[in-house]
């Protein structure tokens, strides 16, 4: 393949990607990267030209990837990617044919999350919020106020690194978050997150604000808006004391949130539209946990189990 083909059709493919799509950096740079593995497979079996990309060429490449040891779940997104492209390039005329139309996308296995039980859950709150008492600094209702909102409102990660401080609502007890596809949702958070928050804001965050700051309410030791990294380190050092607990992180507590909801009560529309998934197949993985958690308990106490 030329390096001029190679270099037209990524870059008029990315630009799609990012202006039509409107697709998560990490997202389109997956994309992008699936892209360029194709495309050195068909160099690799001597194909020169993108009009050479066929079904062939693809299973193929997928063939070679799983070989390699990628994941199923890579490999569907795998497919799903080059799907995409090769519908985009056949409607910009960049191939004859849409040639991976009919390919198939492999199946994954579902792997159930890991969720705390709800005593650990309150124990890890619990604890955080006696080391704000004990230790009475800044970082301390920092990272109180960001599990207890992780966990109350089933957040995602980037979605409470990116809060303002114009995204809360104490009133309501509410904040809102701007999620994948750049799609804004309301979540409630309930007495604790909030009061964790307010103590955070009002005192903590104080502390660390500097002129670059910016409307960013959680902040790192240095000033800046806090970055991923930083609130995965604070979730793991935050669950690791929990006896009999494994290295969880942030995402664990989205998943306690989901299923806790639904242990409660809550239909599956709502937990839907505070997670802020597309679909609702997505939302009824959960359901299949708390009926396993349900099914534990039931045989540890049940006299007939």
């Amino acid at each position: 393949m030329s390096e001029s083909d190679f270099s037209k059709a990524t870059n008029a493919f990315e630009k799609y990607l990012r202006d039509e799509r409107n697709l998560a950096r990490h997202t389109l740079r997956a994309y992008l990267g699936d892209l360029q593995s194709l495309f050195d497979q068909m160099q690799t079996l001597g194909k020169s030209s993108l009009e050479e990309l066929d079904l062939s060429v693809i299973r193929s490449w997928l063939a070679t990837m799983q070989v390699k040891g990628a994941a199923r779940t890579t490999l569907s997104r795998r497919a799903v990617s080059i799907r995409i492209f090769s519908h985009w390039a056949f409607k910009n005329g960049f191939v004859a044919s849409d040639v991976a139309a009919t390919l198939a996308t492999p199946k994954t296995h579902r792997v159930l999350p890991e969720v705390l039980d709800i005593p650990n859950a309150k124990l890890a709150m619990d604890a955080l919020l006696t080391r704000v008492g004990e230790e009475a600094d800044a970082i301390s209702k920092r990272d109180s106020a960001l599990v207890e909102i992780l966990y109350a409102s089933g957040a995602r990660v980037a979605e409470v690194c990116g809060l303002d401080l114009r995204d809360v609502d104490y009133e309501r007890q509410t904040i809102r978050v701007l999620g994948k596809g750049n799609k804004e949702r309301t979540v409630p958070l309930g007495n604790p997150a909030t009061r964790a928050l307010k103590l955070w804001i009002a005192e903590g965050r104080l502390e660390l604000v500097r002129a670059d700051s910016g409307e960013a309410i959680f902040l790192g030791v240095r000033g800046k808006r806090i970055d991923q990294r930083t609130v995965r380190t604070i979730v793991y050092n935050a669950l690791a004391a929990l006896e009999g607990v494994e290295r969880l992180g942030p995402h664990a507590l989205r998943h306690s949130a989901a299923t806790h909801l639904l242990e409660g009560g809550a239909d599956l529309r709502t937990v839907q539209e505070i997670l802020g998934h597309a679909s609702l197949a997505t939302t009824q993985i959960y359901t299949h946990v708390s009926t396993e958690r349900l099914q534990r308990a039931f045989k540890q106490a049940h006299p007939r189990a």
